[in-house]
């Protein structure tokens, strides 16, 4: 990947911010790579939810709720920075 396109990647991530604590996406760890396949134009965002939900079945109906606005705002940055690109989350 060339290093315009990873600062783009990373302002992303500095740019979406959890409205709870006010983290980036870069330091909540959420996304944990992207892989980007330039013959197809796609770029694949891999994420990890899981490790970030309470046990707390009330509380995690809350954090569902919020990591589902985050990965909306996390895919309309993506797809600002990148229109002409495929980008599909994992």
């Amino acid at each position: 990947m060339d290093p315009e396109m990873t600062q783009k990647i990373d302002a992303i991530l500095e740019r979406v911010k959890d409205p709870e604590s006010g983290l980036s996406m870069d330091r909540l760890g959420v996304v944990t790579r992207v892989r980007y396949n330039e013959g197809k134009r796609e770029m694949y965002v891999f994420t990890e939810l899981q490790n970030h939900l309470p046990t707390c079945n009330t509380c995690r109906g809350i954090a569902v709720a919020i990591m589902s606005s985050l990965m909306r705002n996390l895919k309309e940055e993506f797809e600002g920075e990148f229109p002409d690109i495929t980008i599909e989350f994992v």
